[in-house]
């Protein structure tokens, strides 16, 4: 794999899991109570062999870059290994990155001073296992100029993936984007189904600088590899797909895993997989072991809360470092760093970011709780959703409740992030001049 340049897309702004990306990239959304889905994706490189990797960040890039580098900073610049945080420079035009393609184009320098055969494009925001070695294999046997990794979906979800049709020689005849399902294409694979594109891409290294560079000239394009790109490419390249099924899936189940986590509910479901007594992904393969950052906290602890009144207990649920169920109790349920949950609480089907604290006697189920927040005592959330968003709460189509800084009745545990308001952005600042003497 030393002949791979790896290039991750991580400057999404997450507009459709709103409000939890108001102060963080997607990428850096919490997965399995200690993971980032950033993590995923690059443990992924990592176990296939893979060591130069760009990473593009964009919006609100802070905590992503900081991320990579305490975390992921154990390579060997030495041997010219590396995982390094690219923002936008406006090297070659004076915009941030105007779409995915762009963003590449944007760094096409750094492509051509690697001197490599391939580029590999992959996506910070997926939740899967791939060993990239097996596409790399595929690539060079079928002589390909493109190979893009595809994996079956139910025809009823087409409109929510790039739909590829293919020659019996795999060779994409047509690239829909997110077509109906009456137009949608079956795939050759299993005419059950349709193959959707996973936004993982393996060009060789000349065909993806020419590509470039004839859509950045093109003023009518978006700049995005699925909608620009890749349909341009059909027909005058060898654009391959790459079937993802199961003996080439590092997750090892029954069935193949590959979740497109772009709306909140299916971003909170692919965290509800994970509870199950045997989950759909599994994180506890140490055959493919997936690595994060390890919190300086102490191990998670049960205990009651007073003697009669309640017992702290966890059932079907991940609970991570610093978590303290005091007579408390949580069900089918993640919970990340530094959760409490207090005398007699219930939590049933959440999920719960780092530093949130649930009141006594609350009642909280089929719920996202945003980062250091605290659910004041007697609360119901998610009982009745309809009730919950008469009272202002961010409720889904599906009834899931987002609670987060702006929500009613809740409040923050310790430094607010983000203020609430404009009002309250005005009385920080100005407690913030008295604090320092400002004049």
């Amino acid at each position: 794999m030393e002949g791979i340049l790896t290039i991750l897309l991580a400057g999404g702004a997450g507009e459709r899991l709103s409000p939890l990306t108001r102060d963080e990239p997607k990428p850096m959304m919490p997965f399995g109570g200690i993971y980032r889905l950033i993590d995923l994706t690059l443990s992924n490189c990592l176990n296939s062999g893979l060591n130069k990797i760009y990473v593009l960040t964009q919006y609100k890039a802070l905590s992503l870059n900081r991320h990579i580098r305490h975390v992921w900073n154990i390579l060997s610049p030495e041997l010219g290994q590396f995982i390094e945080a690219v923002p936008p420079t406006q090297r070659l035009r004076n915009t941030w990155y105007l779409g995915t393609a762009d963003a590449v184009y944007q760094n096409i320098q750094s492509i051509v001073e690697e001197r490599l055969p391939y580029v590999l494009i992959l996506s910070a925001d997926h939740v899967y296992k791939m060993n990239y070695a097996h596409m790399l294999k595929w690539h060079v046997e079928r002589g390909a100029d493109v190979t893009v990794a595809t994996t079956r979906i139910d025809p009823s979800e087409s409109a929510r993936f790039g739909i590829v049709s293919t020659d019996e020689e795999y060779r994409i005849q047509d690239f829909d984007e997110k077509p109906p399902q009456e137009r949608a294409a079956r795939s050759r694979f299993n005419r059950d189904t349709c193959s959707a594109s996973m936004g993982v891409y393996l060009f060789s290294t000349p065909v993806l600088l020419e590509a470039l560079v004839q859509d950045a000239a093109d003023e009518s394009s978006s700049h995005d590899f699925g909608q620009d790109v890749l349909p341009k490419l059909i027909g005058r390249r060898r654009v391959v797909a790459y079937d993802f099924v199961n003996e080439k899936d590092e997750n090892k189940k029954d069935m193949v895993y590959w979740r497109d986590v772009g709306t909140l509910e299916t971003y909170f479901e692919a965290n509800m997989d994970l509870v199950a007594v045997t989950p759909e992904f599994n994180l506890y393969d140490q055959e493919w072991p997936l690595r994060t950052s390890m919190p300086p906290l102490p191990p998670a602890k049960f205990v009651f809360a007073q003697e009669g009144k309640g017992m702290g207990l966890a059932l079907d649920s991940i609970v991570s470092h610093g978590c303290i169920i005091s007579g408390g109790r949580v069900l089918r349920s993640v919970l990340s760093p530094g959760v409490r949950v207090d005398c007699q609480a219930s939590v049933e089907d959440c999920l719960l970011f780092s530093g949130v604290q649930i009141g006594a006697h609350a009642r909280v189920q089929h719920a996202i709780v945003d980062h250091n927040l605290r659910i004041a005592e007697h609360a119901v959330i998610g009982v009745d959703p309809e009730t919950n968003r008469r009272e202002g709460h961010t409720v889904t189509d599906s009834g899931l409740v987002i609670v987060h800084a702006d929500s009613p009745g809740v409040s923050t545990t310790g430094i607010q992030r983000r203020p609430a308001t404009a009002e309250q952005g005005k009385l920080q600042h100005a407690r913030f001049r008295r604090g320092t003497g400002a004049g």
